[in-house]
């Protein structure tokens, strides 16, 4: 039996494919909720759907409980909890250090451990290792193995499956990589062996950061080239027909998701305990973190056009999500733009169809509770501005761009020439 701990956004899939290619599986889980949702074959995740649940939860290969003394039960355990930061933007291993610390009493002997959660190099074989060998009183790579093998989820796309993602994996010693080798190669297509958990780590945080980066890049770009009249989504066009050396990346309104707006942070935390420092690094992170401001400059802008202060205006945010198509809210730049608007004097409101109601954050609870308001013409006529944060397909734009008074695009939802004779209320951003 495999017990995966964490049944969110990574552990979720994770626990579906393995079920699918006849393994055992045990979720664990803090929230009864999600239990229940599981023993039930609910989902609770947009892209996942029921029948997916309700199949392995049927064919008795998945099931979820609370409680985790059940590990003694696993050959296996794949731990897949958050790794946010501090307020301080230090690295918070504090779900993944507890989680250790419930298990650890639990484990036997030849279970392997397995950490998917994205954290800093020497995590795994320092951190970790220490609180599961203190609480189990065994050693790693004696006694029990350990392994990291970094999450790869491109939740909204469906072409990511976790079956088709090649799987990086590193162990703590050759035999821990060979139980970890064995135990992902039943249930994913390719594994990419590396010689240590530090290089399995580092390759998940460069994987992210590299991202992180090319996103300031055109972030950056886009700035610039509004200043100089030329539309940076146009140019991006033009460049991505190149056939070799460019990939393009798009901008936005600030970054989202739970891996690229923190793991940079992970990797300059790290380096500083080696005298190093990640200038490059930090500077795409400030480059991404200023740019809700440029939107509510050009939000500000916008109503300036109508004569509207935006102390007093009514604002409407479309989009919760931080990426098209999904309902994952984790570090959305809409509940920064909930904030910095607030602040100034506006009142503003949110649209998502996949989030109708704002639920516990980490960051953000003075939004828990509050709703999307309903898609009708008098509702949204009703918003002296609206600001397109996240473009999910099912949103009607041609119901938005005839209705609003002024809209702030973000995203370039408006950028098709169907929307050409608008464009005199529609302000890029």
């Amino acid at each position: 039996m495999i017990a995966i701990i964490g049944l969110g956004y990574v552990g979720l899939p994770l626990s579906l494919q393995f079920a699918h290619s006849g393994a055992t599986v045990l979720g664990l889980d803090v929230d009864s909720d999600k239990v229940k949702a599981i023993n039930t074959a609910r989902t609770y995740i947009k892209h996942v759907p029921d029948s997916a649940i309700a199949e392995a939860v049927r064919s008795g290969k998945f099931s979820a409980s609370a409680d985790f003394s059940r590990v003694r039960e696993a050959q296996a355990v794949i731990i897949c909890v958050p790794t946010p930061l501090t307020k301080t933007r230090e690295p918070d291993l504090s779900f993944v250090l507890g989680t250790a610390g419930n298990i650890a009493p639990h484990l036997q002997r030849g279970t392997l451990v397995v950490l998917e959660s994205t954290t800093y190099p020497g995590t795994t074989d320092g951190e970790l290792r220490a609180v599961l060998e203190e609480g189990s009183g065994m050693k790693a790579g004696e006694h029990f193995h350990l392994a990291f093998s970094p999450e790869r989820e491109d939740p909204g796309n469906p072409d990511s499956k976790v079956a088709k993602i090649p799987k990086v994996i590193g162990g703590y010693t050759p035999a821990c990589l060979d139980k970890a080798i064995a135990l992902y190669s039943c249930a994913v297509g390719k594994v990419i062996p590396v010689s240590s958990c530090k290089v399995a780590e580092a390759t998940k945080l460069l994987e992210n950061i590299f991202r992180s980066v090319n996103i300031a890049l055109v972030n950056e770009l886009k700035v610039i080239y509004a200043a100089m009249g030329i539309d940076i989504w146009e140019v991006i066009a033009a460049a991505k027909t190149k056939p070799f050396g460019f990939m393009p990346f798009y901008p936005g309104p600030g970054l989202g998701g739970h891996c690229i707006p923190i793991d940079p942070f992970y990797l300059a935390w790290k380096a500083r305990h080696f005298g190093k420092h990640t200038r490059f690094i930090e500077l795409a992170g400030e480059i991404n973190t200023a740019m809700p401001d440029y939107v509510v400059q050009r939000l500000t802008e916008a109503l300036s056009s109508q004569r509207k202060p935006l102390n007093g205006s009514k604002v409407l945010l479309v989009g919760l999500a931080y990426k098209a198509d999904v309902d994952d809210v984790r570090e959305s730049p809409t509940f920064v733009f909930l904030d910095k608007l607030t602040v100034v004097g506006a009142e503003v409101a949110y649209y998502d169809p996949y989030v109708p109601v704002i639920g516990p954050t980490r960051e953000h609870s003075n939004w828990q509770g509050h709703s999307s308001i309903e898609w009708n013409e008098q509702t949204i006529r009703s918003f002296d501005a609206a600001v397109v944060v996240t473009a999910h397909k099912a949103i009607d734009y041609k119901q938005l761009a005839t209705w609003s008074h002024c809209i702030v695009d973000t995203r370039n939802v408006f950028g098709k020439e169907e929307f050409a004779g608008l464009r005199d209320r529609i302000w890029a951003a």
